[in-house]
């Protein structure tokens, strides 16, 4: 887990070596962060002030200011890429992010519900029709 204390979106190179240097990490080297955000309150609140100003880059500012304001983390999850620009990709990613916690029993039972009321639901237009 990391604690995320600047935000620059699409740095130069020469730029990110010097302002995202991490310590241990080799000279030339930066952490970028790409990735599902899980947005708090207090990011909801910035964007909705900066939709009035409507600034370029407007999320990555609220989340520039975010980081100046409270903490700001972000977990590592090695070998695991979920491509959300292909389709039930965003679907998949929250789902594998939903049964890794602790709340993956309930998380998995409203799942299974919900998949139970379609069919079932699928079944009575189906006698209608």
């Amino acid at each position: 887990m990391y604690q995320i204390e600047i935000v620059i979106e699409k740095q130069k190179p020469t730029e990110a070596e010097n302002k995202l240097i991490v310590p241990r990490m080799r000279a030339g080297y930066y952490l970028c962060f790409v990735g599902m955000h899980a947005l708090t309150p207090a990011v909801i609140e910035i964007l909705g002030r900066s939709l009035e100003s409507q600034p370029p880059a407007i999320f990555s500012n609220a989340l520039a200011e975010l980081a100046r304001q409270e903490q700001y983390l972000a977990l590592d999850t090695p070998n695991r890429r979920y491509d959300v620009g292909v389709k039930y990709g965003l679907l998949r990613a929250q789902l594998a992010l939903g049964l890794s916690g602790r709340d993956r029993v309930e998380v998995l039972s409203q799942l299974l519900e919900a998949v139970a009321l379609r069919s079932m639901e699928q079944r009575e237009d189906g006698r209608r029709a």
